[in-house]
């Protein structure tokens, strides 16, 4: 269970590296649950050029807390290729500094130039699962897809990036330059500007700061409410947060049951083991034994039983979660040593509390009337 909750820890991570945990992102509507969107439908759109002016103004301030801000648009497009396609594919639009806001890299070709990016080119880089749909055996590099109904050439491959939060996968993208986006497809669905952040320490200072340019260029009044909103990654912290811990919780439910059940189970089995050793008892009694020594032996006994129980659990959970990373590639599960030891040490003290009203018995049991037990 401990594996499994710091997988979801794992893969929360690396879907949330992939966003920037030093980027903000400027949007019409706020990210996480909200208890009506109805507030924020009737808002103007954010519009692309706006990250152009974000950055005038960043390069004209003495000190910032921001670095770069990058327009990424996005539309869910149909892909195709002689005979191949694949449908509402995440289509972005955005510039060649988009790689300074985010961790994605090209495992065959390049990104987007400052050239193409600038011009317009009808050129894109493909998500790997995209590439792998429409070029099942053949080189991509200076192939040419249609997006909708225009061409493309396809002048690169991302390396492979996984799922988002199990939501939808980030190798079924498609990146193209934004002029390009706003030249074939003129409704900027989920429009967003990304800002990087210079010191994600100061977060909160690059958010109110972000919101005064953007109030400025929005040309809001200081009595009117902000008609865009800036969200990051936290928002989805905050989310995950309560999910996280109801599985935790379940997880420990069912493990301590298990581990109830399975105390039982030794007491039992040490209580039989007391009373068929009975005369044993006696007998090492009556040699000078003293009870702490009948105490020790059966503990050490139902502790035995237990490790050795925690040891295949552990080998046994270690090799399916093994088998199961190498199934599926990308699942975020790391078998940790700590949680192996911790494991382990559960497993002692279980044997401790369940094996001790035996061996307290045993360590009691009068000599002489030991002695006599058939």
């Amino acid at each position: 269970m401990g594996t499994a909750v710091r997988g979801i820890d794992i893969g929360f991570d690396r879907s949330l590296a992939l966003l920037g945990d030093d980027v903000l992102y400027v949007t019409k509507y706020p990210w996480g649950p909200q208890d009506d969107f109805s507030l924020f439908r009737n808002r103007r759109k954010i519009s692309t050029d706006q990250a152009v002016q974000i950055n005038r103004i960043l390069a004209d301030l003495p000190s910032t807390q921001l670095e770069i801000a990058v327009p990424a648009p996005v539309i869910f497009k149909t892909i195709s290729r002689a005979g191949r396609k694949v449908e509402s594919v995440y289509t972005l639009g955005t510039t060649h500094d988009f790689t300074r806001t985010s961790s994605t890299e090209t495992t065959r070709g390049r990104f987007l130039s400052e050239n193409e990016s600038r011009g317009s080119a009808s050129v894109c880089v493909l998500g790997l699962d995209i590439a792998n749909a429409l070029f099942p055996s053949e080189n991509p590099l200076g192939q040419t897809v249609r997006i909708g109904s225009s061409q493309f050439r396809v002048i690169g491959v991302f390396a492979r990036q996984g799922t988002f939060l199990g939501l939808f996968s980030w190798d079924q993208q498609v990146v193209i330059p934004v002029g390009a986006f706003k030249k074939y497809f003129v409704a900027e669905e989920d429009a967003a500007i990304r800002v990087k952040v210079k010191d994600k320490l100061q977060m909160a200072e690059a958010k109110e700061e972000l919101t005064g340019i953007m109030r400025r260029l929005r040309g809001l009044l200081p009595e009117q409410r902000d008609d865009f909103s800036i969200n990051e990654t936290q928002a989805f912290r905050s989310t995950i947060g309560p999910i996280k811990t109801g599985i935790a919780l379940a997880g420990i439910f069912i493990t301590g049951l298990a581990l109830f059940v399975g105390a039982i189970g030794i007491m039992n089995v040490t209580f039989v083991s007391v009373k068929e050793r009975t005369r044993e008892i006696g007998t090492r009694k009556a040699l000078g034994a003293r009870r702490s020594s009948i105490l020790l032996q059966f503990l050490i006994e139902a502790v035995t039983i237990c490790v050795v129980g925690g040891a295949i659990g552990i080998v046994l959970s270690g090799s399916a979660f093994l088998i199961l990373a190498r199934a599926v590639p990308g699942l975020p599960v790391e078998f940790s040593p700590g949680l192996a030891l911790l494991a382990l040490i559960v497993s002692a003290l279980t044997g401790v509390v369940s094996g001790f009203a035996p061996a307290w018995s045993a360590s009691r049991l009068d000599p002489i009337e030991a002695l006599r037990y058939e």
